[in-house]
């Protein structure tokens, strides 16, 4: 069974599961209800390798937001997108040069709200190894794999807290090497892991 063929029957056990939705979250969406959002989305890519990998990006430190962080590759969904999905596929073609023909795309999975008011659709998708990959300057300082086994080990999923704008908020994290994921892009990463888990 390929790669591909392994996730839809993964997604296909695992849509009985519900979103993450810290309880620091909730009540940011009541706070945040009737406020307008901004669809976005990003490309969640599967490396076909023996032991699959998931691309990341590190955004640069001169960047005005996000600087130093961890992410996926993608962005705001623009009129002239094929909705989130053409959108995911633009991003990734201009972030990290990733010709949507490689693309094998799979689904699209729980949509995250950030506290800045951003609705971001994770589109999954397979794409081969050892792509000539190039990131754009000014938005990506470097592309790198980081193995899904360990991405979706329930082990490495941690809940921290942090004092924020005078209240505890808490965050996911998840740590490879000196590499830390954290914020949205963890709990997207957790969200992916319950919906690629077996039921009981």
């Amino acid at each position: 069974m390929t790669l591909a063929e392994r996730l839809h029957a993964a997604f296909d056990h695992g849509r009985h599961h519900e979103p993450v939705l810290l309880e620091q979250d909730d009540g940011d969406y009541a706070r945040l209800a009737g406020e307008p959002t901004v669809a976005a989305a990003v490309l969640v890519a599967l490396v076909d390798r023996p032991d699959p990998t998931v691309l990341l990006i590190l955004r640069p430190e001169t960047m005005r937001k996000h600087a130093g962080q961890i992410a996926f590759p993608g962005g705001r969904v623009d009129p002239e997108d094929d909705g989130v999905i053409g959108a995911a596929l633009r991003e990734a073609e201009e972030e990290i040069g990733l010709s949507r023909h490689y693309v094998n795309v799979i689904a699209t999975v729980d949509r995250y709200r950030t506290i800045t008011g951003f609705e971001v659709t994770p589109v999954i998708a397979v794409v081969p190894p050892d792509l000539p990959l190039v990131p754009q300057p000014s938005e990506v300082a470097d592309i790198f794999e980081v193995p899904l086994a360990h991405l979706l080990d329930t082990a490495n999923h941690i809940e921290r807290t942090v004092e924020w704008q005078g209240r505890e908020r808490r965050f996911l994290e998840i740590l490879w090497g000196e590499r830390r994921i954290w914020g949205a892009t963890a709990a997207m990463i957790v969200n992916l892991a319950r919906r690629l888990s077996t039921p009981a």
